[in-house]
């Protein structure tokens, strides 16, 4: 396994690559062109200078979170075969530029859905919540609303101002779109894409629904360990395969994160490591990474990543806010800092059959 870190990028994420690199353990970053949307290709210029920005300060660029799909590609639409060969193109460039894992999501109109960004903790902290009854009762106008309060000055990944101002006609594109149909599109996008990630090994991790259920009604294909065996036989390739989120998967406490894991040796590109607290039915605060600070088992995710011979990349994932950091909700420095010091304590560990 290969610690990293995600970056959004300067001007973008309130932490340096600088500050990362002191961070023990972390070798690479996951970053993204952050200012880029859904169905452009990425610039080799662009692509270039992120990755030099990043060598520079120490680091290995050691993947791609996220080139983003357009809703044409999910939903089906007329213009899906333009922005197919758009998403080619920039595959193309980041193979060239020797960039070989792409972690996407195949979420409907928005990705990660939270009710609170910045819920208080007892010892002061805040995370990001979610509470279905919140949510259920809103429509998806106040959902934008409440948002655009808490989010600071900082663009939230997935709720691009510029993409939100047309949600309802992001929402009238899936209308007849059911979650057959869009692991239908799903397909049809992973086999037109696949000959240009072999060619250039580019592994495609899709990324679990957050939560990993229907919200506001659209379709979600990728919430459990079914839709995600579904999802691995799409197309036969190495290149398809899957990002293991422990927190979106977690969600729902009916899915045993550490059988999942195992039952998808081979297919695991990259994985997200982080903990929730279940509070009831559709319910969650996010945590510390530590396991007694919430409800996920650590240890076991760590030891079933071990036990397959997983060797990507893996992160921490969404941090709690501590010491007054200011930040993307989630992606603060402090707190994932802390989980990664955590996380690479249990590999240690694991690796030497301690316990």
């Amino acid at each position: 396994m290969k610690m990293t870190f995600r970056w959004f990028g300067d001007g973008f994420d309130a932490v340096t690559p600088e500050q990362i690199r002191q961070v023990p353990a972390v070798k690479g970053v996951i970053s993204t062109l952050y200012d880029t949307m859904p169905g452009e290709v990425w610039e080799t210029s662009a692509i270039k200078a992120l990755k030099a920005r990043v060598e520079g300060a120490g680091l290995e660029l050691s993947g791609i979170e996220s080139v983003n799909i357009h809703d044409d590609i999910k939903a089906g639409g007329n213009s899906r075969e333009l922005y197919i060969s758009n998403y080619i193109k920039t595959l193309e460039r980041l193979g060239e530029c020797g960039i070989d894992l792409v972690c996407y999501n195949f979420m409907p109109v928005f990705d990660w859905t939270r009710s609170d960004l910045a819920k208080p903790r007892p010892d002061g902290a805040t995370v990001l919540s979610y509470d279905g009854d919140i949510i259920e009762n809103m429509d998806f106008e106040d959902m934008l609303k409440s948002l655009e309060s808490k989010r600071g000055e900082f663009v939230l990944p997935g709720w691009e101002p510029e993409r939100m101002a047309r949600n309802k006609e992001l929402f009238g594109i899936y209308k007849g779109v059911d979650e057959d149909k869009l692991r239908e599109n799903l397909g049809y996008f992973l086999k037109a894409i696949m000959p240009t990630c072999e060619k250039y090994n580019i592994k495609m991790a899709i990324h679990p629904d957050d939560p990993a259920w229907s919200v506001f009604g659209l379709p979600r294909i990728v919430k459990n360990k079914d839709d995600l065996h579904k999802i691995a036989g799409l197309v036969d390739s190495p290149c398809n395969g899957i990002t293991l989120c422990t927190g979106s998967l977690g969600s729902n406490p009916d899915n045993d994160l550490p059988d999942i894991i195992r039952s998808l040796k081979g297919k695991i590109h990259f994985a997200h490591v982080r903990n929730i607290k279940h509070l009831g039915y559709r319910k969650f605060d996010e945590s510390a990474h530590l396991s007694e600070d919430g409800s996920l088992d650590m240890y076991e995710i760590i030891k079933a990543f071990h036990d397959i011979g997983f060797n990507g990349p893996l992160r921490p994932d969404h941090g709690r806010m501590v010491w007054g950091e200011v930040a993307m909700p989630g992606y603060g420095l402090y707190d994932r800092a802390m989980g990664v010091c955590y996380l690479s304590g249990i590999l240690e560990a694991v690796r030497k059959g301690k316990v």
